[in-house]
């Protein structure tokens, strides 16, 4: 493979409370990639309000063919979304990309090249989270970059940053693609794909701008979350990807930090969890 002349395709889910103008802004950044895509695949999630379906139809008359808008009548969540829409996708290789998120133009030629060098079959990197514009940059969250390191710290904590993630389609569809695991289809993806002996790698640097905020602390809150990550926390210790004492660690430690208050919960992540 020759990272400069891949193909690949992007995958992307927008469902109806997405914001018209990020949706825009996303997809805009990966048109704008220094790769140019040919095959850019939009997973309608349900029906679209108006002002976002007037954002497709300008993508659609901007980009033509290259765009495949393909639609589920109804809501079915990000993983089934994925799932639906990777049957379309035309390449091996595929981009995941968030309906919110900025895509900095460099992105997929590093991550492409750090495919081929390290014959990885799934590729993320750090992401810049952000607040309002790219200008306001809160944090940066850095992954562990090699395979060996990869394979260590996902009984702690999820390797991948999701948004970033460039993977070799086969390879997921063997592992069962994204499966029913509500807020962690991703996780547990990357657990299944790591232990039928698949490779990953995280390039170090920044390659994408994430919209963070205090919503997104509050999305992991709250009673029913904790009990969901503690759940999925046993599966994890069931299959042999925890240690005893990571579960342990990550089990009791991420189900307190979900009943804390947001703002403590949003200092938490950005003290010890993250880098400026």
């Amino acid at each position: 493979m020759d990272g400069k002349n891949c193909k690949y395709s992007v995958l992307m889910s927008v469902y109806n409370k997405e914001i018209p103008e990020y949706l825009d802004g996303s997809m805009d950044s990966m048109w704008n990639q220094t790769i140019p895509v040919d095959d850019f695949v939009l997973v309608c999630d349900g029906p679209l309000n108006p002002e976002l379906e007037q954002v497709i139809q300008e993508q659609k008359q901007s980009h033509g063919e290259t765009l495949q808008v393909v639609r589920l009548e109804e809501g079915q969540g990000l993983g089934k979304a994925l799932n639906y829409g990777m049957q379309f996708c035309k390449h091996e290789i595929i981009a995941r990309m968030d309906s919110d998120d900025i895509s900095k133009p460099e992105r997929m030629e590093k991550q492409l090249e750090a495919m081929e060098k390290y014959q990885a079959d799934l590729v993320g990197s750090a992401v810049d989270e952000f607040e309002d514009n790219i200008e306001n940059v809160k944090a940066t969250r850095r992954m562990v970059e090699t395979s060996e390191e990869i394979r260590k710290y996902i009984g702690k904590r999820n390797p991948f940053n999701h948004p970033t993630m460039v993977y070799v389609k086969s390879a997921v569809l063997q592992a069962g693609g994204y499966m029913d695991c509500p807020f962690f289809e991703d996780y547990y993806l990357w657990a299944r794909m790591l232990q039928a002996g698949k490779i990953g790698y995280n390039v170090p640097e920044s390659l994408l701008y994430m919209r963070a905020g205090a919503k997104m602390y509050q999305r992991r809150g709250g009673l029913a979350y904790g009990k969901l990550a503690f759940k999925f926390r046993r599966k994890l210790r069931k299959m042999g990807v925890s240690s005893f004492g990571q579960y342990v660690v990550s089990a009791y430690g991420q189900f307190l930090v979900c009943l804390i208050p947001n703002f403590m919960r949003e200092f938490f992540y950005q003290k010890f969890l993250r880098k400026k």
